[in-house]
């Protein structure tokens, strides 16, 4: 195993779909896999090597909901705080995608189901997700 001179974090990349035709609708999977199996949670995943993290955040989406996004993604944040992920020492570069209206999703990949709710209805959230829609919340409100 090759040592390095700086800790390395696992990298992932997470991304809140935002439908905005009538009351806006956020995207998230039931995830199929441990950890949280069975709860919902934003699209996203790890970041294979040499990948951007944007790139990332788009083949997560289409793999995980089947939505293939080509707009502008707007950074939402990098969440990296002690206990997010029980794997391990995990840091999330978080994207936003806009989407004029609902795209039919399904679960894909490692998820089990993928679902829009409405902003005022979300249900409980796997890992720090709650905080990251709160945040990307106020993003969209920035427009």
């Amino acid at each position: 195993m090759p040592h390095y001179d700086f800790c390395r974090p696992a990298l992932t990349a997470d991304v809140v779909a935002i439908a905005t035709d009538g009351a806006p609708r956020v995207l998230f999977i039931r995830r199929g896999h441990p950890p949280f199996e069975g709860q919902w949670a934003l699209p996203g995943g790890f970041v294979d090597e040499w990948e951007r993290p944007e790139d990332a955040a788009r083949r997560e989406l289409a793999e995980e909901t089947g939505l293939a996004f080509e707009g502008a993604l707007r950074i939402v944040g990098v969440y990296g705080e002690r206990g997010r992920d029980p794997r391990g020492w995990t840091v999330s570069a978080v994207y936003l995608a806009v989407l004029d209206r609902e795209a039919e999703v399904f679960g894909g990949d490692d998820a089990a189901e993928a679902r829009w709710f409405p902003i005022g209805d979300l249900p409980p959230l796997a890992f720090d997700h709650h905080v990251i829609v709160a945040d990307a919340l106020a993003v969209l409100g920035e427009d």
